[in-house]
This record gives C-alpha cells, sequence and structure tokens, in this order.
C-alpha cells in the first residue's frame, strides 16, 4: 500500500507541472483584421443553423478534414458532414495573409469564456470581390476521444 501511495504521488507530483505548463501554454487571442474576423463571425453564426449555413462560407471545392474520418471535399458533401450545431466562440491566436490566401490558427470552444475545447486552421481564398472564404477547415479536440468519432 505505501509503495502505490509512493507512486500515486510521485505521479500527481509530475503531473501537477505538466497541466500547469498547458494552462500556460495556450496562446493569447488576438485581433484579426476586420476581414478575416469576419470569416470566423459568420462561421459562428452558420454554425447553430447547420450543413447548407457552413457549407456557404467554403470554396465549391473546400475541405472539411476533421479527426478520425476521410477528407471530405466540395460544398454538398460539407453540408452533408455538419448537422445543426450548438452554440460555437472562435477565437484567433495567429494568421497571415499573402496575397489571395490565408490562414487563422485559432481555437473553439462552446460558448465564449468557456475553456478551449479544440483548435483549428482555416485556411482562407479570396475571391475576386475581395470576400475571403474557406478552401480547407482542420480541427482537433483538446481531449482524446473516449470512443471512436462518429462517421
Amino acid at each position: 500500500m505505501r509503495r502505490l501511495l509512493a507512486v500515486l504521488a510521485l505521479c500527481t507530483a509530475l503531473a501537477s507541472p505538466l497541466a500547469a505548463q498547458a494552462r500556460d501554454s495556450t496562446p493569447a487571442t488576438i485581433t484579426l483584421p476586420p476581414d478575416l474576423a469576419r470569416v470566423l463571425t459568420d462561421y459562428e453564426n452558420a454554425y447553430p443553423r447547420g450543413g447548407a449555413a457552413v457549407a456557404e462560407l467554403f470554396v465549391e471545392d473546400g475541405y472539411v478534414l476533421s479527426p478520425g474520418v476521410p477528407p471530405i471535399r466540395g460544398r454538398e458533401a460539407i453540408a452533408r458532414r455538419y448537422g445543426a450545431g450548438g452554440p460555437l466562440a472562435l477565437r484567433a491566436f495567429a494568421y497571415s495573409i499573402d496575397g489571395s490566401t490565408a490562414f487563422i490558427l485559432g481555437a473553439y470552444a462552446p460558448r465564449r469564456g468557456d475553456p478551449d475545447a479544440g483548435k483549428f486552421t482555416l485556411a482562407l481564398k479570396r475571391r475576386g470581390d475581395g470576400r475571403w472564404m474557406i478552401f480547407s477547415d482542420m480541427d482537433n479536440p483538446n481531449s482524446r476521444p473516449t470512443r471512436p468519432p462518429a462517421p
């Protein structure tokens, strides 16, 4: 029993700094340029309305890259992938623009102020009219799933 308690104490001592390091390494939220911020706002507004609304934010041949499933390509397939979701809060912690391409790195949570549930990368293309559209959305949760993800 003493040996078990010693092992548990050691695990706790080792885990505490790792947990603190994970909390301390959470990137700070940044302010995006308005045209990129619009992409996140539009996504937050579309997500509760479902797949068709989300798919309209993508270029026609865009991708969704989610864990545990093959890549999904095209607005029609993206619309089928997403059902009506609940509330969604997105925040950015990095971005870059290079001509007609850009990316946003960020995190998502169910509601603003909740802990991050996961992170994402959005690859963007600028249309001829200047509007940014999603080319690729890759996301993954911060915790490992306890069961395989639904297809």
